[in-house]
């Protein structure tokens, strides 16, 4: 077993933890899925009854967050409850690439494992350039004792994929849709495969609804009711098919008697793909809502995502909550809640949001921060979000999104590039993000500004180089 430095847990939620045995853990998360995308989130149209209902006898939050506006990225945050590029993680990683989430890296897993959990990985991957090789670490290096992976897309499409790995081993040719096909696989895990003997940690990431779209026709016929496009009726239909995968998951919990002490938490890896945006992005439906902006932004509308946590007799059934939170909270929090210690040898840039479940207000030492090199052209590559405050800032790099990914080029931007415009919200008023209050709120602007730099220097000075 290995050794870390730890921090004791703090114990502000021992009134909700006292006397409780350490819970299971499942976590789904979503792909370019929108803030709008889901109908307890406001969509008109599509029809996602098992997740509303998920929402209805759990937690929804209105303000949760993404660790980042792109899917590697975003998922480097979640596993280890540090932003991003403290972890080398910048952009999405293409196959073969040398980016890749470092040996070194704790992720929630490796936590979990260590203190007896038993845990599994199904669906999407997307931590490393070199997939199923032993020149990069693979799900299993990183706690996962079970897994069944793609590295980024289902392949050729959601329909039928070819190109998952199950713990080491090509699968081959599959039948089915790719959502069905994870969630048969933690199903068939949480039946057959798993010690039961230990609580679990399941981690399941679907490749819905990112490009290449394919759903059920039975589905998308529904849609076309609804609208003249058969590619918006296949998205739609797509994160139906996603939902109902939920539903077949959230079935086997129940049979299986695990439900009970399962927290379930479910939640996208950033805001909806644009229409368009690049070749084979014909289908991307998604919505933000009422955010501004899509993937690849800073703005709400990047970042913003779905939240809905499930943990029966822990949440208020039916209770928004507006405190915001966010992916690399989850590290610090699942962690309280199994009572596992948390590393102290590394910055975390995650709080602990079990106080949330009672109402109460969360005490972060920094707020929340994102910074992507890439976002889209003349929008800002840095945001911090403190309270009902929202401050972004622009670079003195490029304003066009660099090109060919992390490379030599951008490696000496990333480390060098210093923050100039700053533009400052007020989220809770303004949700669109659509008054700047920077010249009318100079005090704030300073403090938050501050902050920012301070922030921001901190974690470019800890990213690491890539050599290539």
């Amino acid at each position: 077993m290995k050794s870390y430095l730890f921090l004791l847990p703090l114990f502000a939620c021992i009134t909700l933890q006292a006397q409780l045995s350490p819970p299971n853990f499942v976590v789904i998360l979503c792909d370019d899925l929108g803030y709008g995308d889901l109908a307890c989130y406001g969509h008109p149209h599509i029809k996602t009854p098992h997740l509303d209902n998920l929402a209805k006898k759990g937690t929804k939050f209105t303000d949760c967050y993404a660790s980042a506006p792109v899917c590697s990225s975003s998922r480097a945050g979640l596993l280890t409850g540090r932003t991003p590029n403290r972890t080398g993680i910048y952009d999405w990683i293409p196959n073969n690439h040398a980016v890749h989430l470092k040996p070194s890296e704790i992720t929630l897993a490796t936590l979990l494992r260590d203190a007896g959990y038993d845990t599994a990985h199904s669906g999407k991957w997307h931590l490393n350039g070199k997939f199923n090789s032993d020149q990069q670490p693979q799900p299993g290096d990183h706690g996962f004792n079970h897994w069944f992976a793609t590295q980024n897309n289902a392949s050729p499409s959601h329909e039928n994929p070819k190109n998952f790995v199950r713990n080491g081993k090509a699968v081959g040719n599959m039948e089915g849709f790719a959502c069905q096909l994870v969630a048969d696989e933690a199903v068939n895990w949480l039946r057959k495969g798993r010690d039961k003997s230990k609580n679990f940690f399941l981690n399941i990431w679907f490749h819905e609804p990112h490009e290449p779209v394919a759903s059920p026709m039975s589905m998308v016929e529904n849609y076309l009711k609804v609208t003249d496009d058969v590619n918006q009726a296949q998205y739609f239909a797509n994160v139906e098919n996603m939902d109902a995968a939920c539903g077949k998951l959230i079935k086997a919990l129940h049979d299986l008697d695990l439900y009970d002490n399962t927290v379930i938490f479910f939640t996208s890896d950033n805001g909806p793909e644009t229409l368009r945006r690049y070749r084979g992005a014909g289908r991307s439906f998604g919505v933000p809502g009422p955010l501004r902006g899509m993937k690849l932004h800073i703005y709400d509308g990047g970042i913003r995502v779905p939240g809905i946590l499930h943990w029966p007799g822990k949440t208020k059934a039916g209770h928004p909550i507006s405190e915001p939170i966010s992916a690399v909270d989850l590290l610090p929090t699942f962690c309280q809640a199994a009572y596992v210690n948390t590393p102290t040898d590394r910055a975390l840039d995650g709080t602990n949001f079990l106080p949330a479940l009672l109402g109460d207000a969360l005490c972060r030492k920094t707020p929340l921060f994102w910074n992507y090199y890439r976002a889209i052209q003349d929008s800002p590559k840095v945001a911090m979000r403190d309270g009902d405050w929202k401050l972004v800032a622009h670079w003195d790099g490029p304003s066009k999104p660099l090109g060919g990914n992390v490379n030599p080029d951008s490696m000496k931007l990333i480390k060098t590039a210093k923050l100039t415009k700053f533009e400052l919200y007020n989220i809770r008023k303004d949700i669109g993000e659509k008054k700047d209050l920077s010249k009318t709120e100079p005090d704030r602007l300073k403090t938050m500004t501050e902050a920012l730099q301070k922030k921001y220097l901190e974690v470019q000075k800890e990213s690491p180089v890539w050599t290539f």
